[in-house]
């Protein structure tokens, strides 16, 4: 990471912790900071949990910038630079996986949990995106809640194993988290959206029929892809064949 993208970062972050002490009630909205808990296959880490009545809200920046092409269930987004596109994980899959993981080991309904996705940095979004994307006013978002969900004693009881359980602060817990970042996205059975296994599928019909590609077992619920090596050509990557795999008909 360049010495300016750290500033970015940083700088981004702290716009996020002044929106919240200026537009959410401390003694609602209770913030917790870069938590990093176990998970079966190493573990996930969440930018900031906020736990209040009306929900537990897991929010995880980005600080990118440029136009912002995206939508709800492509396994890519786009961002486009002064021309030159790149592409990056869908930051909603990515946070599903984060809520999925906090809903169990909470041992709470996945219902009582908000994924927030918030872009910091001077990004525009190109396409429509989901109300709980946003360049600006995230704390609005989380406001808009206002159905009790949990009670004061259940909210204090969420903070508390939320602390006690998330893993030390340390240069050690980050390096482990990346290198179990790795192995997942590189495994052949295991879902890196949300954990459960990955099934050898063969596509039924499309352009694509009769072709092999690794779909989750937890469909409908999640429906990540990604393209079988069986498919791949040279030059070919599993992401260059990801748009082109179809989850529906499989057998």
């Amino acid at each position: 990471m360049s010495i300016k993208s750290a500033v970015k970062g940083w700088f981004g972050e702290l716009q996020g912790t002044l929106a919240k002490k200026l537009f959410l009630d401390g003694d609602t909205y209770f913030d917790i900071n870069n938590v990093t808990i176990p998970t079966a296959n190493g573990s996930t880490q969440i930018d900031h949990v906020i736990v209040s009545r009306y929900g537990v809200f897991v929010v995880e920046t980005k600080n990118i910038d440029g136009w912002i092409y995206g939508d709800e269930k492509s396994p890519l987004w786009t961002q486009n630079l002064f021309g030159k596109k790149f592409k990056f994980q869908n930051p909603l899959h990515q946070n599903y996986r984060h809520t999925r993981a906090l809903s169990e080991y909470l041992g709470i309904d996945h219902d009582k949990l908000f994924p927030v996705v918030m872009f910091w940095g001077e990004s525009e979004f190109k396409t429509p995106m989901p109300q709980n994307v946003m360049d600006r006013g995230y704390t609005g978002y989380i406001k808009s809640k206002t159905r009790a969900l949990f009670s004061d004693a259940e909210v204090s009881e969420i903070v508390a194993a939320i602390k006690a359980g998330m893993l030390p602060r340390t240069w050690k817990t980050g390096r482990e988290h990346v290198e179990g970042l790795h192995r997942r996205f590189s495994s052949t059975t295991v879902c890196p959206k949300c954990g459960a296994a990955l099934v050898l599928r063969t596509a039924k019909s499309g352009r694509n029929a009769g072709g092999k590609f690794y779909g989750c077992s937890g469909f409908p619920g999640c429906r990540y892809v990604r393209a079988s090596s069986e498919n791949t050509g040279p030059g070919d990557t599993a992401h260059d064949r990801l748009k082109s795999v179809p989850h529906p008909q499989v057998k």
